[in-house]
């Protein structure tokens, strides 16, 4: 039987300082693995910042065929909306999945999520990636983000009545039959957008895993902690009010 299939879209704004030792290891990797497609979908950057992508991109899709022609939006629609526009527009495959940019989620341990995925009878269960044991020598992060991470997790699982540690790193896999079921109901497309996914995951029936990984903080992200803390926490209560709607 064929591995199956996977396609992995990296979503940037302003990335194009971070991502390319990242990218070509992500391809070295995946291209053992086989049967996965990446997609990176530049998310509305100017007009610079997209010919420094593209002068990165390029050449790794020359070198490996399973790397796609980028994508170029035209307008920032958010991490969400790049992630949603590179899996709308992508192959029909077995599973969806997203990573970040920064490298921070090594190419590594991608595949080991992917291999895990792949050992799944049907029906297939989500897998997010999990840095939910921050006191592990493996998880390198500062410790205001461990400290906003351990409120956020606290706050979504709270709110949404929903068992789990980490909601927001930045490496997730979903079963794409479970995606298009619930395609039509996702509105965020911010920083948020998983918390929706999870929750719109959940209440359609498809269960989802933690898998705990190694991480290793990549510096120059483009995240405001208060800031977007707040429209993050704004965005949970959004989701819950919906949620008790229906």
């Amino acid at each position: 039987m064929p591995p199956a299939t996977v396609h992995l879209v990296i979503p940037c704004y302003q990335e194009s300082g971070r991502i390319g030792a990242f990218l070509a290891e992500l391809c070295e990797v995946t291209h053992e693995l086989g049967g996965v497609t990446i997609k990176v979908v530049e998310d509305g950057s100017d007009a610079a910042e997209a010919a420094r992508m593209s002068d990165i991109i390029m050449p790794l899709c020359r070198k490996h065929e399973h790397l796609l022609p980028p994508m170029f939006l035209p307008q920032n629609l958010g991490k969400g909306g790049a992630v949603y526009a590179g899996w709308d527009q992508g192959p029909a495959v077995d599973w969806l999945a997203f990573v970040d940019a920064d490298g921070s989620c090594s190419a590594t341990e991608v595949a080991n999520l992917i291999r895990r995925a792949r050992k799944q009878p049907a029906p297939l269960t989500a897998v997010f990636a999990s840095r939910w044991d921050q006191t592990s020598s493996k998880v390198q992060r500062q410790w205001k983000r461990r400290l906003i991470g351990r409120i956020f997790g606290t706050l979504v699982s709270t709110l949404l009545h929903i068992p789990i540690h980490d909601s927001q790193c930045g490496l997730k896999l979903v079963p794409r039959s479970a995606y298009q079921r619930i395609a039509p109901s996702l509105r965020i497309h911010g920083f948020a957008f998983d918390v929706e996914l999870l929750a719109a995951l959940h209440d359609s029936g498809c269960e989802f895993e933690e898998t705990s990984i190694a991480w290793h903080e990549t510096p120059g992200g483009h995240v405001h902690l208060i800031r977007d803390s707040i429209r993050m926490a704004r965005d949970v209560l959004a989701i819950r009010r919906r949620r008790v709607k229906r």
